[in-house]
C-alpha cells in the first residue's frame, strides 16, 4: 500500500468518525468520552482523580485524543516506523480532531436553539379571555340554534347573559380582547345580538345523574379544559382511569380547542331536540327517551364551520393548503408532548375560522376518544377486546388497527395522529380521503404504492410529507414535530436548503436567528398571535430541537430514501 493510499485510508477513518458525530445527538457523543469506565480502567481513573478537572477532561476528551494521536505520529516520524503506518496514524489523528470541532459547533448550535426556545416559551399562547367568575350554570347563557350534532353530543350557539363590568368582574361575553374587537370592526356592537360561544351538551346514558359519576365517565372531554373551567369543589372529585385525582389537562394552543367552562345541569328541551335526538332525552321530556336527567355541558368558542364543511365549498391553493396541514401537525405535536393522543382525528373533528388576513385557522376538537396519560408514554396495554382503540376504525393507523390483544401487547400511539394528518391532507387538496369507505383503502392492509397521487399543484414538500406520514411502519414514519419542521423549512427556509444542496450548521443557525428577529418584530408592530403564519412561526421557534430539525433537513434533501435517513 502506497503512502498516498495510507493517507486516504486514515482520512476515511477520520471521516467515518466525523459522520458518526454528525448523526448522533451532540449531548450523547460529548458525554461518552466523559463516561465512567468499568473494570480495571476505572481503578486507573480513580488514581488520577487528584489532577485538575480541566486536565482530566483534556486527557479524556476527543480533542485530547486527537492531540495524542497527532503527537504520536510526529514522534514516529522522527523516531522510526513504517511510512504508511505513520501516515495512517497522522491522518486518523486529524480526522478525530475534526470530530471535536464538529462537537463544539453542535454545542454552540444546541445552546442557540435553547436560547431561542426560552424566548418564545415565555410568550406562550394565551386564550383571548377576560377575567370572569360566572358561567357555571346553564341559566347563565342564552342558547340559540343547533350548529352541530354527533354520535355523543349536540352543539348549540350561545351567548352569556350580559352583565356590565363591576368590581373587576366581567361577563363571559367579553371573550375577545379590545385589539381584536377593534380590528374586526366589532367595538361598540351589542354583544347580546350575536353568539360568540358554543355549548356542547353530552348524551348521558350512564348509570347515574350525579355530578360525580358524570365527571368520572366523561373525564376525557375535560382534557382541553382551561384552568378555571370547573368550580373549585368539582376539581377535587376523584376520577377513574388513567387520570389520577384530576383529569389530564393540556395547555392552551392556537390549534387546539379550549373549554372555558364545564358543568353539570338538567337536560333542557332545546330547539329541535324532539326531532333531532329524541331517544337520548330523559323520560321527563320524552316518555320513550333513554337518557338521564342530568348531563355534562361544555362551553367553548363558537367557530363558523368544521374543516369538512369548509372543504365542501372551497379548495385551498398550494401555500394555504400547506399552512392548513402544518397547523394540524402543530396541534398534534402539542398534544403528543403533553401525553395526549386524540385517536379520532378527522375533518369533522377540526373546527375552522378565518384570521384577519383571510387565512383558515384550524382547531382540533372533540376529545371524547382520546388517550391521556400521566406518564406521557402514549402506550396503551391491549390486554383484551374490551380495551378501546379509539374512534373510527377506517381512520386508525396500521399499528393500531392490526394490533391483536394479549397479555404483553402494547399499542404505541405516538405517531398514530400524525398518520391521520397524512390522510386528511388529501381532503385539504380537493381529493377524497383514501381511507373513507366505501371503496376506500383499508388501513389494515393497504400497500403504500396504492396511495393516490396528490395534484401536481401541491407543493413538493407537502407531497413528500404526506407520503412519509402514511408509511405503514411507524419506525419509518416521521413524528408530527419532524413533519412540521419539514413544512416550516419548505415555507420559510428555502434559501437554507438551496445553498449547495445542503444546510450547514452555520447557515441553519443564521436562518434561525433571522426568523427569531422577524417574528419578534412582527409581534411588536401589531396584535400578537392574530395571524395564522405568526402563530405557526412562534410554535416552531418555541419547540425548536436541533435533532428534529436535522432529521427534517435530511428528509427534505433525501426524500426518496426515508428508511436510510431514519436508520442513520
Amino acid at each position: 500500500m502506497s503512502v498516498r493510499q495510507a493517507v486516504l485510508r486514515g482520512l476515511a477513518l477520520g471521516r467515518s468518525f466525523l459522520q458518526r458525530g454528525l448523526l448522533t445527538p451532540a449531548g450523547r457523543v460529548a458525554a461518552r468520552p466523559r463516561g465512567d469506565r468499568v473494570g480495571p480502567a476505572a481503578r486507573t481513573a480513580q488514581l488520577r482523580s487528584f489532577l485538575p478537572a480541566r486536565y482530566r477532561f483534556f486527557r479524556s476528551s476527543v480533542r485530547g485524543l486527537a492531540a495524542q494521536l497527532q503527537a504520536s505520529a510526529l514522534r514516529r516520524r522522527f523516531i522510526g516506523g513504517f511510512p504508511r503506518n505513520r501516515a495512517v496514524f497522522l491522518a486518523f489523528g486529524f480526522g478525530v480532531g475534526l470530530i471535536e470541532q464538529q462537537l463544539e459547533e453542535d454545542r454552540t448550535t444546541v445552546g442557540t436553539c435553547q436560547e431561542i426556545q426560552a424566548v418564545f416559551r415565555k410568550k406562550r399562547f394565551q386564550t383571548p379571555t377576560k377575567p370572569f367568575t360566572s358561567g357555571y350554570q346553564l341559566k347563565d347563557y342564552i342558547i340559540g340554534n343547533q350548529v352541530g350534532k354527533g354520535s355523543n353530543a349536540a352543539v348549540y350557539e350561545a351567548a352569556a347573559q350580559f352583565a356590565k363590568e363591576s368590581d373587576g368582574q366581567r361577563s363571559l361575553l367579553q371573550l375577545r380582547d379590545d385589539e381584536e374587537e377593534e380590528e374586526e370592526g366589532e367595538k361598540g356592537r351589542s354583544l347580546t345580538c350575536c353568539f360568540p360561544l358554543a355549548i356542547k351538551m353530552m348524551w348521558n346514558f350512564g348509570p347515574s345523574s350525579s355530578s360525580e359519576d358524570i365527571l368520572k365517565s366523561m373525564s376525557q372531554e375535560l382534557v382541553p379544559a382551561g384552568p378555571l373551567a370547573l368550580k373549585q369543589e368539582k376539581e377535587q372529585i376523584t376520577l377513574d382511569g388513567d387520570f389520577g385525582v384530576l383529569p389530564k389537562r393540556v395547555s392552551a394552543h392556537p390549534n387546539v380547542i379550549t373549554v372555558y367552562r364545564a358543568f353539570t345541569a338538567d337536560v333542557p328541551l332545546l330547539a329541535g331536540a324532539l326531532e333531532e335526538y329524541p331517544d337520548v332525552l330523559p323520560p321527563r321530556l320524552n316518555p320513550n327517551g333513554l337518557g338521564n336527567d342530568c348531563t355534562l355541558f361544555l362551553v367553548m368558542k363558537n367557530y363558523p364551520c368544521t374543516l369538512r364543511q369548509y372543504l365542501e365549498v372551497s379548495t385551498p391553493g398550494g401555500r394555504p393548503g400547506a399552512l392548513m396541514v402544518l397547523q394540524l401537525l402543530e396541534g398534534v405535536d402539542h398534544l403528543c408532548r403533553q401525553g395526549v393522543a386524540h385517536r379520532d382525528l378527522k375533518s369533522d373533528n377540526v373546527l375552522l375560522e378565518l384570521d384577519s388576513a383571510g387565512s383558515p385557522r384550524l382547531v382540533i376538537t372533540d376529545f371524547g376518544c382520546c388517550l391521556a396519560q400521566r406518564n406521557s408514554s402514549l402506550q396503551l396495554p391491549f390486554k383484551g377486546p374490551g380495551v378501546s382503540r379509539g374512534g373510527n376504525p377506517s381512520l386508525m393507523a396500521p399499528e393500531v388497527i392490526t394490533a391483536v390483544h394479549g397479555s404483553d401487547v402494547v399499542i404505541d400511539y405516538s405517531k398514530a395522529d400524525a398518520w391521520a394528518v397524512g390522510a386528511i391532507s388529501y381532503e385539504i387538496f380537493g381529493q377524497r380521503n383514501p381511507f373513507y369507505r366505501p371503496a376506500g383503502l383499508e388501513s389494515r392492509s393497504y400497500e403504500e404504492k396504492q396511495l393516490p397521487l396528490l395534484p401536481s399543484s401541491v407543493p413538493v414538500a407537502v407531497q413528500l410529507v404526506t407520503r412519509l406520514l402514511l408509511r405503514r411502519n411507524p419506525s419509518k414514519r416521521p413524528s408530527a414535530r419532524v413533519a412540521a419542521d419539514m413544512l416550516h423549512l419548505s415555507l420559510w427556509g428555502q434559501e437554507v436548503l438551496a445553498d449547495q444542496g445542503s444546510a450547514g450548521m452555520k447557515e441553519l443557525v443564521d436562518w434561525l436567528l433571522c426568523q427569531t428577529a422577524a417574528v419578534l418584530l412582527k409581534g411588536c408592530r401589531g396584535p400578537r398571535g392574530r395571524s395564522v403564519e405568526a402563530e405557526l412561526q412562534r410554535s416552531f421557534l418555541s419547540n425548536l430541537e436541533l435533532e428534529d430539525l436535522r432529521t427534517a433537513v435530511r428528509f427534505l434533501l433525501y426524500g426518496q430514501r426515508p428508511a436510510m435517513i431514519l436508520s442513520a
